[in-house]
């Protein structure tokens, strides 16, 4: 009634009507899309039809606030003189204005540093500040209209700090609605320099606006005063899983044909809402159809993240390689050979990432030292899908396949000794990868389902019975070495089970985090239940953890000799490796400089050694041997 009204009064007055894609921006095939936050969105919706009551998510949070709380919230990263932050906004009436204001406090007063447009659909605005100083504290509002104003805090760059703290979280059901005070009463304590929201933040397939701020409303106080990453995942996109396929169309039920289902319209839309606040995407080339990309880096008190999407250019099982189970995505027969589905021509990360990780590999300003943020894991560390008893030999939709993709990918982090977070797979692990041989790929931390209503998993190997270098002391009984069900290497280190899945506190919700030391070169891995207190300490972790591991130990393979000693320069310096035979980088590592270095390399032939300071650009050295040491 309102939107007709509205339309009435603009006839009379000769104002403009409210244009078409108002009602409809996501075509016609698609008139629901998004249907909480377009069209007359203020108009009571009548239930759905044909759903039975308890088979969906519970209702999102209303779209009707008080007009100065229309602002639900804000994320930003800042780097390289750049701030980039998005404000996320409840939906506009058609007669509000559409314009968002950025302040910054200064001496004590409020100053406007900008103003943009609010961007629908979606309803997010979106500040991108130049010449932004980064060493200090700067307190910041963003406003619209008369009353409404959302406060935070852009921090400084703690590059003098020794501990660098990243939270790395997924997988927040929609099944559980309202805040989230466990966990933010944690966060808040432990203070992390930097959050990492890895994927299903809303579980609002086709309501990715209301899901969106229903996300934001819960870790808003968190994430207003540090920076964030988010990068959607499948069930963002509104799918059950997704292989992007590099922006293809897909067509049939399950997506396991590969591609994205919904417009590129509502895809763009979510990628733009969690992910336009990151620095500026490597290459920005969209891929098919127009849908954008963000893969990016940020550096953040000397620790540099590459950021990936690790499932836009996934090749897609369905009619590349044979069945082996029910669906195009799953293996249950046990006796199939994992070289059946690694055939040639299928992809994990793409051309264009790898060529991201090739470059990133080789920057070292500002760097001490380096790690992955993605989706997925690059292994299959889960037996049951679903319940205790359904057991799955392998799921495709996790990133230990396509497995020669994978092994491109962790030679890609070992190269550099980078550990990887990721989530999605609702089940909290640690790995340490096998490339080669077990042992000699980089470790890995997949957070836990922050609310894990959606999907259990579980580790449980059939013959329940610890691997080979199994770890010492673990209260864990299936610690060590194995295959997954792909054939990957993987030595595991420590798994979070859920207990009985109908008691939300066994049910093995919770959070990662990663502490980056310095000065000591190693990081600890943590993991923390929903529902512990950190004020008690290590003990209210899940048992496993928590794990200190060695930087240099991401790169596990055993030297087979040294080249010629070579005189760094002063200052930090940067090696790089390179086998002649093959032309393939064997690592990129920064060194304490002024010394002598003799590279390790871990076979027969002529290498190339090249040396810089933030880059190995200034020095190279060809046809190095290996020699006598």
């Amino acid at each position: 009634m309102r939107f007709l009204l509205l339309f009435a009064t603009s006839i009379l007055l000769g104002a403009p009507v409210p244009p078409a894609h108002t009602v409809k921006p996501f075509g016609e095939e698609f008139p629901s899309l998004d249907s909480l936050a377009v069209g007359a969105w203020w108009e009571p919706r009548p239930a759905a039809k044909g759903k039975k009551k308890g088979a969906a998510s519970p209702g999102a949070p209303t779209m009707l606030v008080e007009r100065d709380q229309v602002i639900a919230f804000a994320l930003y990263t800042q780097q390289a003189g750049v701030l980039k932050l998005s404000a996320q906004l409840y939906p506009l009436y058609p007669e509000e204005s559409k314009v968002a204001r950025l302040e910054f406090k200064r001496d004590g007063q409020w100053i406007e540093s900008a103003k943009t447009e609010v961007v629908f659909p979606g309803w997010s605005a979106h500040f991108r500040v130049e010449g932004w100083d980064g060493s200090k504290d700067v307190a910041y509002r963003v406003r619209h209209g008369e009353k409404a104003v959302f406060e935070g805090l852009v921090r400084r760059d703690p590059t003098d700090k020794d501990a660098i703290v990243i939270a790395n979280m997924s997988c927040n059901s929609s099944r559980t609605t309202g805040a989230r005070p466990e966990i933010l009463d944690n966060l808040m304590r432990q203070n992390p320099d930097l959050l990492f929201f890895a994927g299903d933040q809303t579980y609002r397939h086709t309501e990715h606006t209301a899901g969106w701020i229903e996300f934001g409303l819960q870790f808003r106080d968190v994430m207003k005063d540090r920076p964030t990453i988010c990068i959607p995942d499948d069930h963002d996109v509104g799918h059950p899983n997704l292989w992007g396929e590099g922006g293809k169309l897909s067509t049939v039920a399950g997506m396991a044909d590969g591609g994205y289902f919904y417009p590129v319209t509502y895809v763009n839309m979510v990628q733009r809402q969690q992910s336009w606040h990151l620095p500026d995407a490597f290459d920005p080339t969209p891929v098919q159809r127009g849908i954008s990309v963000f893969y990016t880096r940020l550096k953040v008190g000397g620790m540099d993240f590459a950021i990936l999407e690790d499932r836009k250019f996934k090749s897609a099982p369905m009619g590349k390689i044979p069945p082996q189970g029910p669906r195009p995505d799953h293996v249950t027969d046990e006796k199939y050979d994992p070289k059946s589905i690694d055939l040639p021509g299928l992809q994990l990360l793409g051309d264009r990432q790898l060529k991201f990780l090739a470059a990133w590999s080789e920057d070292w300003v500002g760097v001490r030292h380096k790690a992955v943020l993605s989706a997925s894991a690059f292994c299959g560390a889960v037996h049951m899908h679903g319940g205790k008893d359904s057991r799955l030999l392998a799921d495709l939709d996790c990133n230990g396949w396509p497995q020669k993709g994978r092994d491109e990918a962790l030679r890609a982090l070992r190269r550099v000794q980078a550990v990887h977070l990721c989530g999605d797979q609702h089940l909290a692990v640690t790995v340490k990868h096998g490339i080669e041989s077990f042992g000699d790929g980089p470790y890995s931390l997949t957070s836990p389902a922050l609310v894990n209503t959606i999907y259990g998993r579980w580790w449980h190997p059939k013959d329940e019975k610890a691997g080979p270098n199994a770890v010492v002391g673990s209260p864990l009984p299936w610690t060590g070495d194995f295959l997954d069900g792909l054939g990957n290497r993987m030595s595991v280190i420590a798994y979070a089970n859920p207990g009985n899945v109908q008691d939300e506190r066994q049910r093995a919700d919770g959070y990662g985090l990663a502490r980056f030391q310095m000065a000591k070169q190693s990081v600890i891995f943590e993991c923390w239940p929903r529902f512990s207190d950190s004020r008690k300490g290590d003990s209210q972790q899940f048992p496993g953890w928590p794990q200190t591991f060695a930087l240099a130990d991401n790169d596990g393979r055993k030297p087979t000799g040294f080249l010629p000693s070579v005189d760094l320069p002063a200052g930090p310096a940067v090696v790089q490796v390179v086998s002649e035979q093959t032309g393939e980088t064997l690592y990129v590592r920064r060194l304490e400089g002024g010394k002598a270095f003799a590279a390790p390399v871990f076979g027969p032939g002529k290498y190339t050694v090249k040396i810089g300071v933030d880059r190995p650009d200034q020095r190279t050295l060809t046809a190095q041997e290996p020699v006598a040491r």
